[in-house]
């Protein structure tokens, strides 16, 4: 006997069917990235890496500036994600701090943080919800412009074409 039951199988199936609809209809992997660019933006000013006896302080005069940036950039991958209609202020706002950032806070969080918020802020400018197609009763009919019936696209020499009763010999 398996150690899964098929109800556990089937709610988890259930689960990612969902989840994955819910990502479907909102910039997901914009949100994502516009998120995760905030963290290395909020941590490197703070962080105090050590080497053996060897200790450095990455100070900044405006780590508050990088606290508020890395936070912002947080609720802008929150708001892609739970407020998928206000996606173009969240990611034109998301590229504006990734600018910012790269003069307030040890140029972007080395790059960490720079580069996932500003790919992932074009990403939300850039994406677009997908409409779902209802169908109609035009889906029945054949497309504007083609004969439902085609005509032979030549017919023989010297064939009677079935035009008058005439016979064309050439």
């Amino acid at each position: 006997m398996s150690a899964e039951s098929p109800g556990a199988r089937d709610r988890i199936s259930h689960w990612r069917q969902s989840f994955r609809l819910w990502r479907w209809q909102r910039p997901f992997w914009a949100g994502l990235l516009t998120l995760l660019g905030g963290v290395p933006i909020i941590y490197i000013p703070y962080a105090n890496p050590s080497l053996d006896q060897l200790s450095f302080r990455l100070a900044t005069t405006t780590g508050s500036g990088s606290l508020i940036i890395g936070v912002l950039l947080f609720v802008l991958g929150l708001t892609l994600w739970f407020q998928p209609h206000s996606r173009v202020f969240a990611g034109v706002a998301a590229i504006l701090l990734a600018l910012v950032s790269l003069v307030v806070s040890n140029f972007g969080g080395f790059f960490l943080g720079f580069l996932p918020a500003l790919i992932g802020g074009a990403m939300a400018v850039s994406w677009v919800p997908v409409k779902e197609r209802q169908p109609s009763a035009s889906d029945d009919r054949e497309p504007e412009g083609v004969p439902a019936d085609p005509a032979p696209a030549s017919a023989p020499a010297g064939a009677d074409n079935g035009q008058n009763g005439e016979r064309h010999d050439t």
